[in-house]
């Protein structure tokens, strides 16, 4: 007997967006990094099939799970505001392949400027990528906007690297080993800021629980854009912390020091094991989604000074002179998100 999917909503999240642990699972499934090596055509499919999901017309036969594994596929390739297919190096699910390999390599190429320099330069260009793939469509980036970013954060992330390398030269081998951490967090917090300028200057939009679009807040973009910091440094913080102190102490062992060759792909592989789990536990730090209740006749609309109230709010069916309303803000990513990525 054929499954009744006739009020199956595609978009309703599998698990609750309003608790930690439930926006964890749904980063779990969105940045599965298997979905990388999906082919194009079954891609195509997904999306085809999301679309006559939402349309009411899915095919006769299609299962429940069918639908789960396309949403999930389109949820990866896709974006979210124009449904435009991705590139795949910008996409959330290659943020563990992708970081796994410029992690590994910052961490063991640390000691020479030529090689700060130059790999820091590839993870700032990496960043770059997946902040211009996953931006908000709703606030467009000038290609001017996306340059100058690049050049400052690179700029950031190579001097501060630098700098602290040659402080560092007579400080424990353990301390050189966190350069490269500090570069990172340094960059992030210039890159990102930069990159959603324009979300800061004409704020993002504002829409009641109806998706009616009530004004621009700079501040819910102030706060959205500080999430997304948090979280690419969340993300990157456990590996490049922890993964040099198990380095400075394996390379004393006697079997470590015959196969030097090999300390760079460990590196690699044990960047990895920490980004798939930090990349949907960063990315699931903050709601998506969240709520602020005021009262109309206080504030305006242009500035929205509002009493921020987390997604609990959005359980709350409270009356009186307070409205609710929703605010969308791309919180991702990239790693990322992440916060990263919008979904």
């Amino acid at each position: 007997m054929e499954a009744d999917l006739s009020g199956f909503n595609i978009d309703a999240p599998r698990w609750d967006q309003c608790t930690f642990l439930g926006r964890v699972k749904h980063f779990f499934n969105v940045t599965d990094p298997r979905t990388v090596l999906v082919p194009e055509r079954e891609l195509d499919w997904a999306k085809v099939l999301v679309e006559e999901s939402r349309m009411g017309t899915v095919p006769p036969g299609t299962r429940v799970e069918q639908l789960l594994y396309a949403k999930k596929l389109y949820d990866s390739a896709f974006h979210p505001d124009t449904g435009d297919k991705m590139n795949v190096i910008g996409r959330m699910s290659f943020q563990v392949p992708g970081g796994m390999i410029i992690t590994g390599f910052m961490l063991q190429f640390y000691r020479t400027i030529p090689a700060v320099i130059f790999w820091q330069w590839v993870n700032q260009s990496f960043n770059a990528l997946v902040n211009y793939t996953n931006r908000n469509a709703a606030s467009p980036t000038s290609v001017r906007q996306m340059a100058v970013s690049y050049i400052t954060a690179t700029t950031a992330a190579v001097a501060t690297a630098v700098g602290m390398n040659t402080l560092t030269k007579r400080a424990p081998p353990l301390v050189g080993r966190w350069v490269p951490f500090a570069a990172v967090a340094a960059a992030n917090c210039v890159n990102i800021p930069m990159m959603r300028q324009q979300e800061l200057i004409q704020g993002i939009c504002v829409k009641d629980r109806n998706h009616n679009e009530i004004g621009h807040s700079r501040r819910a973009a102030a706060i959205g854009i500080t999430q997304v910091v948090i979280s690419r440094i969340t993300m990157a913080a456990p590996g490049m912390i922890l993964l040099p102190v198990v380095m400075e102490r394996l390379e004393k062992l006697r079997c470590m020091k015959r196969i030097r060759v090999l300390h760079a792909p460990l590196q690699v592989l044990l960047s990895g094991c920490f980004l798939i789990f930090m990349v949907p536990v960063a990315c699931g730090l903050f709601p998506q989604k969240w709520y602020q209740l005021f009262i109309p006749h206080l504030v305006l609309l242009s500035t929205l000074s509002l009493v921020s109230l987390t997604c609990l709010v959005s359980r709350r069916r409270e009356g009186g002179a307070g409205r609710e309303a929703s605010v969308q803000g791309q919180v991702p990513l990239s790693l990322t998100s992440g916060p990263l990525d919008p979904r």
